[in-house]
């Protein structure tokens, strides 16, 4: 079983910073190129570069939670979740649709909870 993850190029799991503009201001984020490779993936879809849709994920999170307590991780997440939405059919593999063209209700109703090793599955609080 261990072979499919360790075989698994290293370029991926570099890391890498890369400086985006939120609100005016220059920020750092550092994550590893896989989750980069996704997050243009996304971007790309709907016409954005990276840093666009790094500054609109954040501008949506803010105004929908009002704060950002660990941005890279919710990216991180991002990338995860759009992977399992296409898993699941709520994303369609087509990259020429965009996101933003999807009905984001029958896209999250396609979302499967997350099953932990213990066979528990998280919910959302």
């Amino acid at each position: 079983m261990c072979q499919v993850f360790i075989s698994a190029d290293p370029h991926l799991y570099d890391c890498r910073v890369r400086s985006v503009r939120l609100h005016g201001v220059a920020t750092s984020i550092r994550l590893e190129n896989l989750f980069w490779n996704v997050l243009a993936d996304i971007a790309a879809r709907d016409g954005m570069r990276v840093p666009q849709l790094c500054t609109k994920l954040y501008d949506e999170l803010v105004q929908e939670r009002g704060e950002v307590d660990n941005f890279a991780s919710f990216l991180r997440v991002c990338c995860g979740r759009y992977l399992a939405l296409q898993l699941s059919g709520g994303i369609p593999l087509d990259a020429s649709i965009p996101i933003s063209s999807l009905n984001a209700q029958r896209v999250l109703a396609t979302e499967r909870s997350p099953v932990q090793p213990d066979g528990f599955q998280v919910r959302a609080a």
